[in-house]
């Protein structure tokens, strides 16, 4: 039960159903949710742990947005992705590349300018990435670093030309990635993430 509760939390928080900086509550949420306080209490200490929450006097509140929180986010995000794709260029099979190619031809042929279905693609084209790379602590570490981002509602892939900037971005990257070439492989991808930081902030700042 205090699994579930917690996972229903998590989600409604990642969906923006509960705003940042609104109080959460016990007895409210176990209303909610349809439990007693003790998992309610459980699940809370777990989001504070995942830094989805934070204390706000005897209790707790979702964690407000902020520039520094995404720069923060992506100071570790690019370092992180660019040790993915220099294992991913050292340590890939033959399956790996199929299932980038694939993902990636999943991208360029989606027929739709909605942010969400666009995020939804290149969340999956990463995450192949991250595996081929075969290092699980990344993986883990780029999974709880994803989740931060999507508590900011608007995707980078509607600003502008990103969307076709990325996808010429991880085309180039496979090449990297099937030529072993871990330095190159390394140094697009946090290219990459830089990118997006920059994007990110521009929007945050409504530019």
């Amino acid at each position: 039960m205090a699994t579930s509760v917690y996972e229903r939390i998590r989600q409604d928080i990642v969906a923006r159903r509960i705003d940042s900086g609104e109080p959460l509550v016990e007895a409210a949420l176990a209303s909610r949710y349809g439990t007693s306080r003790t998992p309610v209490r459980e699940a809370l200490y777990r989001l504070h742990a995942e830094q989805l929450v934070e204390r706000h006097g005897r209790g707790y509140v979702v964690r407000e947005t902020s520039p520094e929180e995404i720069l923060d986010i992506y100071e570790v995000r690019t370092s992180l992705e660019g040790t993915a794709a220099s294992g991913a260029a050292a340590r890939r099979t033959d399956l790996d590349l199929s299932r980038l190619r694939a993902a990636h031809e999943a991208m360029a042929s989606l027929d739709s300018a909605d942010g969400d279905a666009r995020a939804e693609v290149n969340r999956q084209f990463h995450e192949a990435l991250w595996r081929a790379s075969h290092n699980t602590t990344v993986v883990d570490l780029l999974i709880r670093l994803h989740t931060h981002l999507i508590r900011y509602p608007t995707s980078t892939l509607t600003y502008e030309d990103r969307w076709a900037v990325v996808l010429d971005e991880h085309a180039r990257l496979i090449e990297l990635i099937e030529k072993r070439d871990a330095p190159g492989a390394r140094q697009l991808a946090e290219h990459h993430m830089e990118g997006a930081r920059d994007v990110r902030l521009r929007m945050y700042a409504g530019q």
